[in-house]
């Protein structure tokens, strides 16, 4: 398989029609791991029908069109791509129940060369069936690792988002469960890297990885506990450049920088002291 640049870049990946209710909102939430302490009740709102809240993070699954780069024809080796950046503009709260509408395109496509891969671009508008209105804008770098070479124009990657040089202002710690990918795939993410042990070892991991998107859940619910006061509406953005796989059980030190509106953060694997996701920017209501 090969990337064809002229071909992908006119990929028409059909819209997505979803349909979600409470008990969605809620496994997404027990997914990227609230819950853990039945006692909290901070974060009792997320994962108990009662009052329910909703997490800002969960837009990045609505309206999702699936696993595209394998069920299309793109030229892509599927097996070996990862999630490189996720960002998500928030046009209004989530409700707890809605159908929405998920229209993708992509965006660009970069060829970093021969044996370092490619970038695929893409964009995805989150509209409410009901009234067309915006919900929300989620955007994505796709890393395919074994895809650089195919000869596509020159393009300069966008630069990440640049953390302070202070120490951090603020520190999250949040535990991850063993079984948190398996929990995470029932939110629409079926790549069996995530449970496969087969899969995962073709893809050069030693066991199944987090999905990138639930480090980017974790992260996020690290910046609404300690930015937001668990308030979801005001989270505005949230953005992040993935860096190193997350297994499932590790723990998450999620540092945070804040000026202003804007808060800046990383997210630090505890035991093996590694950067998973770096170069994170939100935007948050004051």
């Amino acid at each position: 398989m090969t990337i064809v640049y002229d071909k992908l870049m006119a990929l028409a990946v059909p819209p997505r029609e979803q349909s979600y209710a409470a008990k969605d909102c809620m496994l997404y939430a027990l997914g990227v791991g609230l819950g853990h302490d039945p006692m909290n009740e901070d974060e009792l709102p997320f994962v108990y029908e009662k009052n329910l809240k909703v997490l800002p993070t969960m837009g990045t699954v609505l309206g999702s069109p699936g696993f595209w780069a394998r069920e299309r024809d793109t030229g892509i080796d599927w097996l070996k791509l990862v999630n490189g950046e996720q960002g998500i503009t928030l046009h209004r709260p989530l409700s707890g129940a809605s159908t929405v509408i998920g229209r993708v395109r992509i965006v660009e496509v970069i060829d970093k060369g021969a044996g370092k891969g490619a970038l695929v671009l893409s964009e995805r508008k989150v509209t409410d069936k009901a009234t067309g209105e915006p919900v929300a804008t989620v955007t994505q770098t796709t890393f395919c690792r074994a895809d650089g070479g195919f000869g596509g124009p020159p393009r300069q990657a966008p630069e990440p988002h640049q953390l302070p040089a202070r120490a951090p202002d603020a520190v999250c710690e949040l535990g991850t469960r063993p079984e948190a990918a398996l929990i995470y795939r029932l939110s629409g993410d079926l790549n069996p890297l995530h449970a496969e042990p087969e899969a995962a070892r073709q893809a050069g991991y030693p066991r199944p990885i987090m999905h990138g998107l639930g480090t980017f859940g974790i992260a996020g619910h690290a910046v609404l506990k300690t930015m937001c006061g668990y308030d979801p509406t005001r989270l505005v953005s949230f953005a992040c450049r993935f860096s190193a796989p997350v297994f499932p059980g590790e723990t998450l030190r999620t540092e945070m920088w804040r000026d202003g509106n804007v808060v800046s953060f990383r997210a630090r694997v505890i035991e093996r002291d590694v950067i998973a996701a770096n170069n994170g920017h939100a935007e948050v209501r004051v």
